[in-house]
């Protein structure tokens, strides 16, 4: 169907509201209902308290990068495990662009700056992948440091897990039609219009650039040892969801409540780039 609409009208085209929470081929027609939504959260962030209080007392290191078109939900993911969580010990990152001097250095110099000391949770609101996304569909990269990116990133996270620091790689997957009507939301918002920024308008026209930059990634670093937990994100809620229920079974904290972490829904989670492909 023809995309094309005027992001500065404020009424949204009603086609395209039809089309958005189905496209990408997502698997229900409705958002989760919000009572059972919160009633779900709560439980779940409740857990989360205990996981926190584990990594610190263990000193374990936990690092889960969140990754996703523009509009894909990176943000609510993160913003539910700090929520309730303590600052000291939960922390998020989400860097500007390189300095004169960072782009300097090795590519992943300023992420390894970044990660969990003992006792640590860091979340990445976009981490080294953008040298696989945003950089070369937007020009910011040469294809041969894609490339060579594309071959350093696993050996860069075995590093990272052979460390003992835990790692998470989640990426969350919309359709087009639903990120053009997170993008309208966020035009005549007076409240998120800040998050509309020139790059988010310039991959209006690089959908199919960000759509083969994307399968490119997910098939070159999706490995055993840093495997890609696909989130279907069309609906935000059932996202945050399942990203909770998968992260607290991966850790082994203490007095786990395993009622609520079950079952985490393969329509809405699964590994990789051949689970993606069968909705895309």
């Amino acid at each position: 169907m023809t995309l094309e609409f005027d992001l500065d009208n404020p009424e949204f085209p009603e086609a395209l509201e039809k089309e958005a929470m189905k496209s990408g081929g997502y698997p229900y027609k409705d958002k989760l209902k919000r009572s059972k939504y919160d009633e779900e959260l709560e439980a779940l962030q409740i857990e989360l308290v205990k996981a926190q209080e584990w990594v610190r007392e263990t000193g374990e290191r936990v690092v889960c990068v969140f990754e996703g078109r523009d509009a894909a939900g990176k943000g609510g993911c993160i913003k539910v495990i700090t929520q309730y969580t303590n600052p000291r010990n939960v922390r998020s990152v989400a860097l500007s662009k390189p300095s004169d001097v960072e782009r300097g250095q090795w590519y992943f110099q300023r992420y390894a700056q970044q990660l969990p000391t003992r006792g640590e949770i860091v979340l990445f609101d976009r981490s080294w992948y953008n040298r696989a996304g945003v950089e070369p569909v937007m020009g910011f990269s040469t294809p041969e440091q894609t490339e060579k990116f594309l071959l350093d990133a696993p050996r860069f996270e075995k590093m990272v897990r052979d460390s003992g620091t835990r790692l998470f790689k989640f990426w969350l997957n919309i359709g087009r039609e639903m990120q053009l009507k997170r993008f309208h939301d966020r035009r005549h918002s007076p409240l998120k219009h800040w998050k509309l920024s020139p790059i988010d308008l310039e991959a209006l026209d690089k959908w199919d650039e960000y759509t083969e930059a994307r399968n490119r990634m997910l098939k070159a670093t999706h490995k055993d040892h840093s495997p890609w937990i696909v989130l279907r994100a069309n609906d935000k809620r059932r996202a945050r969801l399942n990203m909770l229920r998968y992260l607290l079974n991966e850790l082994p904290y203490p007095k786990k409540d395993q009622s609520l972490l079950a079952p985490i829904d393969p329509k809405i989670l699964g590994f990789g780039y051949d689970y993606l492909k069968k909705g895309d």
